[in-house]
């Protein structure tokens, strides 16, 4: 194991020297000559369209809404059919703080996901189109706790959030200031899922249980609209001649 270790750590070294030797330019140039591998065909040629549709079609629910209050009153909607109850608890991010939530009747307790909370709300940073993802970034704003342990998860989306591919969202992340950077990164697409040896899926085994995604939009009901009908689209299936 030693041996193992001198090895790696020789490589390692190896590495770093040159990587110290290297011109900025060079490495820059190199990056660039890369490239971009081809894009998923989207689904829509509205790019928020094309995220609730995959938010859809990976077994999430997806909502648009015109402001923060239309996201308070679909908060409360949802928590008050599923649990008769006007109970969340929310991450200590601004802007979940700044919501209206007593337009709704919600009780929101800021902080970390407990034993018996039922439902939990983030604000995403970023969203990804092509796959119907959200991201969040671990930290006081966001407890990872909380997207894992509630049985239900509803994320907030800002339109100018939502970028069409990974790419497009991990550069913009990249951009960011140096001044925050999370020890975690969440990419999630959907709620909780596993299958077994016969690949039959079950839903909620490890995590949540239901995963609702609303967009806040100018244009937000009508972009669900639309969504609901591209996804249906490709959960048709398609007859054989």
């Amino acid at each position: 194991m030693e041996d193992d270790h001198g090895a790696q750590s020789a490589i390692e070294a190896r590495i770093r020297n040159s990587s110290r030797r290297a011109d900025p330019a060079d490495i820059a140039h190199e990056l660039q000559a890369i490239g971009r591998g081809p894009a998923a065909r989207a689904r829509h040629t509205d790019r928020h369209v094309t995220f609730l549709a995959n938010v859809l079609n990976n077994h999430g629910d997806a909502r648009g809404v015109e402001n923060r209050s239309g996201a308070v009153a679909c908060i409360g909607d949802y928590v008050a059919r599923r649990f008769g109850q006007r109970k969340v608890v929310a991450g200590k991010d601004a802007r979940l703080a700044a919501l209206p939530w007593r337009e709704a009747g919600l009780l929101p307790r800021f902080g970390v996901v407990e034993s018996g909370d039922k439902v939990s709300v983030s604000y995403a940073r970023r969203a990804i189109a092509e796959t119907g993802s959200i991201v969040l970034e671990s930290g006081r704003d966001s407890p990872v706790s909380n997207s894992l342990l509630a049985e239900n998860h509803i994320v907030l989306v800002d339109a100018v959030d939502v970028f069409d591919r990974l790419e497009d969202a991990w550069q913009s992340r990249t951009a960011d200031s140096d001044a925050y950077r999370p020890r975690c990164l969440q990419i999630i697409s959907g709620p909780s899922s596993t299958a077994d040896i016969a690949l039959n899926m079950v839903y909620g085994a490890q995590g949540p249980k239901a995963w609702l995604v609303i967009l806040i939009a100018a244009d937000g009901p009508e972009l669900a609209r639309a969504a609901q009908d591209a996804a249906a689209v490709r959960a048709r299936p398609v007859a054989r001649s």
